[in-house]
Formats: C-alpha cells, sequence, structure tokens
C-alpha cells in the first residue's frame, strides 16, 4: 500500500514544499528558455536562417524537461509530518496516555500520512514494540483495513471493517478508523476483539452439524431395540437382556459424544486466551496414569512415567492439561498391544521460541499409516471406524488435545510407523523463573 499524501490544504509543511517545488518548476523553465535561446543563438552562427527551427525545439525540450523533473521530485515528497506535530504526541497529558494504556482493545495513532506515532499497549502485543514512526502498512498487513485507513485519510469520514488473523491462533476483529477535525489532524485506528463471537458463532453451528450427525446412528439403533422389546422380543428374556445390554452401551457412546462435544466448544471459546497459571507437568502426568490405572489392569498394559527430578513447569491450567495426557494415554491403551507397555516421558527442550518443556507418550502397538497422520486432530476422523467405536472412542479425542495445545502456545507432534507404535509428544512453553525478592540487608548503626 502507497503512503498516505498530506492534504496541502490542511497541513502546513506539506503545503510550503509543494510551493517551493512549484517556485524550483518555474526556475527550471526559465533555466531551459535561456538555454534553449543561447543554443539557437550558436545555431544560428553556425547553420545560418536554418537553425531557428532546431533552436525553438530545443529551448521548448529543455523547458519541458525542466518542468517534468520538478514535478516528478514534488510528487515524490517525503510524506513527513511537521516536528510540532511529533512533539504533540510525546506531550500527551499523563492521564491520557494512562487511559490509553488501560484500554483492553488494541488503539493506534497515525498521522496524515499513515505512520504510527503512537500505540497503547494492547496495539504492542499485535505490530511490536518497534513501531514509532513506521508506515502502518508495514505494521497491520491487512488490505482491509489499510483501504479503510486510506479512505479515511482522504474523506475524513469514519470507517469500519472487520478482519481475521490466521495465525499463531485466529483471531477476528473489528477496525474502527476516525480522522480528528482539529489540528493535528491524527488518524485513530481502534480494534475490537471479536473472536469469542466468532467462535460462539461457529461452535452453535458445528454444534448442530456434528451433533445431528454423530448422534443418529446411536439414536437409530436405541430407537430400533425399543420397537423390537415392545414387538415379538416381548416375552423372551434372552432377547430382553441382550437388547438392553446394547442400549445401553449405546446410551453411553451418546453420553460421551455429548460430553466431548461440549468439551471441545468449550476449548474453543477460550482458545485465543492464553492461559497465566503455573503447572507442574510431571504431577500432571503421573495423576493422569493413575486416573486410568484400572483401565490399564484391565487391558493389561503397563504404564511407566519417567520424569527428571528439577523439570520447570509450564505455564497452563491443570485441568485442562490434565484432559491432554489423559486423551493420549487413553489412546495409547486403547491400541497398544495387549499385555504390552505405555510409556509417558518428561525432559526439557529448546526451540527457537524459548525453553520448553515435553511431555512423550509411546505406546507398542501397531502404529498408524503414513497418510492418516496428518488427519489425526480432525473432528471424527478415525483410522478405523469399527474398530474406534468398539473401544468407546468418539473422534473427539485427539482433536480436544489439539485446541487445548494450541490455546497453551503449544505444539503437537505425531510419529508413527507401522508395527512399530506411536509416539505422541506435546511441546508447551516452560514458565518464566519467578524473580527472587532482594535479600534483606541488615544495618548496624
Amino acid at each position: 500500500m502507497a503512503e498516505f499524501a498530506y492534504d496541502a490544504g490542511v497541513i502546513p509543511g506539506r503545503a510550503m514544499a509543494e510551493k517551493a517545488a512549484n517556485w524550483r518548476a518555474i526556475r527550471n523553465i526559465c533555466l531551459g528558455l535561456a538555454a534553449g535561446i543561447a543554443a539557437g543563438v550558436a545555431l544560428d552562427f553556425a547553420l545560418g536562417p536554418s537553425g531557428a527551427w532546431p533552436a525553438a525545439a530545443a529551448a521548448v525540450l529543455l523547458a519541458l524537461t525542466g518542468w517534468f523533473a520538478e514535478s516528478r521530485r514534488a510528487d515524490r515528497l517525503p510524506a513527513q509530518p511537521p516536528a510540532a506535530e511529533v512533539a504533540s504526541v510525546a506531550n500527551l497529558s499523563p492521564i491520557v496516555r494512562e487511559v490509553f494504556e488501560a484500554l483492553p482493545d488494541p488503539l493506534m495513532l497515525l498521522d496524515g500520512s499513515g505512520r504510527a506515532l503512537f500505540a497503547n499497549a494492547a496495539m504492542r502485543a499485535i505490530v511490536g514494540m518497534e513501531f514509532e514512526r513506521k508506515p502502518v502498512s508495514t505494521l497491520l498487513r491487512m488490505p482491509a483495513v489499510l483501504s479503510a485507513i486510506e479512505q479515511t485519510a482522504r474523506t475524513g469520514a469514519a470507517s469500519s471493517v472487520e478482519f481475521a488473523v490466521r495465525v499463531p491462533v485466529e483471531r477476528h476483529y473489528q477496525a474502527y478508523v476516525a480522522h480528528t477535525n482539529a489540528p493535528p489532524h491524527w488518524i485513530t485506528l481502534l480494534l475490537h476483539d471479536m473472536t469469542a463471537v466468532k467462535r460462539a458463532e461457529q461452535a452453535r453451528a458445528d454444534f448442530v452439524a456434528n451433533a445431528s450427525h454423530e448422534l443418529r446412528t446411536p439414536l437409530a439403533a436405541v430407537a430400533g431395540f425399543i420397537d423390537t422389546l415392545r414387538g415379538h422380543a416381548r416375552d423372551d428374556p434372552a432377547a430382553r437382556e441382550k437388547f438392553l445390554e446394547i442400549m445401553g452401551l449405546e446410551a453411553g457412546r451418546m453420553r460421551r459424544l455429548i460430553d466431548d462435544l461440549l468439551s471441545l466448544n468449550r476449548i474453543e471459546l477460550n482458545e485465543h486466551v492464553p492461559p497465566s497459571g503455573r503447572t507442574d507437568l510431571a504431577g500432571v502426568a503421573r495423576d493422569a496414569a493413575a486416573a486410568l490405572a484400572p483401565l490399564a489392569q484391565a487391558e493389561r498394559i503397563h504404564v511407566a512415567v519417567d520424569a527428571p527430578p528439577s523439570l520447570p513447569d509450564v505455564t497452563g491450567e491443570r485441568d485442562e492439561l490434565i484432559q491432554v495426557l489423559q486423551n493420549l494415554i487413553h489412546n495409547a491403551i486403547k491400541y497398544g498391544k495387549p499385555g504390552g507397555h505405555v510409556w509417558v516421558k518428561l525432559g526439557a527442550a529448546a526451540s527457537r521460541q524459548g525453553p520448553e518443556v515435553f511431555a512423550a507418550v509411546k505406546d507398542d502397538g501397531e502404529g498408524i499409516p503414513r497418510d492418516a497422520v496428518p488427519r489425526l486432530t480432525e473432528r471424527f476422523y478415525r483410522v478405523d471406524v469399527k474398530r474406534s467405536r468398539e473401544k468407546g472412542g468418539t473422534g473427539l479425542g485427539l482433536a480436544i488435545v489439539k485446541h487445548i495445545v494450541n490455546r497453551h502456545r503449544g505444539r503437537l507432534q505425531i510419529e508413527s510407523e507401522p508395527g512399530a507404535g506411536s509416539t505422541f509428544t506435546v511441546f508447551l512453553p516452560a514458565a518464566a523463573v519467578p524473580s527472587q525478592p532482594p535479600a534483606a540487608v541488615t544495618e548496624v548503626l
């Protein structure tokens, strides 16, 4: 997006610069005419009367060249605001700065050329700390927002537009742009976070679509068994007991499906809000394994947790992280080798984003086909639909894991080889080391 030009009738610095450019253009035209006349005199001596037309052409060409060069130079005048305008931003009253900084919505002040003059704390979290004097087009690469700013700068009328940021987590904003009527004629950009509203709308739509699709099969089975029990199986005790057992399994499946849908929708609604607490991931892993011990014993699978003694804490919510590890360990037990092992290994790691803590859950099952690995975190995706339903799976466990990890600004890594088992590794940012208060100093008088 091109930088915005000042309005010469509003910004005095720009008007003075354009006036100076006009005087230079007139000067160049005069110099061109003088040079053309001199060239005409020289040609008259050299060529006689036949040199008059070339002399006139030379004068006009030189004059037009000077005018065109100066007009192009005027078009390229740097759109810098007057020093007084920058100083006025620096001299914002403390109460105004405090109010702007306390606003939960991102706020930015721009000059007439679209350069950033001020950004509050919420806006700095989006555009970064190095924003001053930079064009807004380099700070917010959103065509819709830049068009709204350009329109307001040109017309002076307020404008509003919606836009979305896709990474690292999808967020939706409503941008409001306004132009101040009093000098120094700033442009105000205010962003209102609409993520929760958009997610609520999408969650309602997804819940209706997914629930109607996934609940249809068990509901049809229960309805069919009820009709059978009302009919020819009314007086058949063996059939009645068999059908009631199947109905109980289908009802349990529907209950788990509804619970997982509600849990997934609740997590998605808060996915854009990162957690702030500190959690011991080793303790979380041990609690998750202990909760699944009866299931592991029933499947004759041994679950081992290996964690170093000095593992750093992570930034996260304990309940959600327990849900992550329970889902991963539960999957490893369900799809592992009967009588086999599940290993939960924790440790510290480093990445470009900083120190991390990882938890890897490994099984010795039959593994996952390579082409199915990228789709494992999709809603209701199952590698083996029949086996998943027999094991009581809803197809939402890994989708829940993915969204919780996203909310914690972590990442999920899946490694699997057919016949050699699978490893699901969660990487989470390590919590900052709390600063130690200075030691008390006793002054002896």
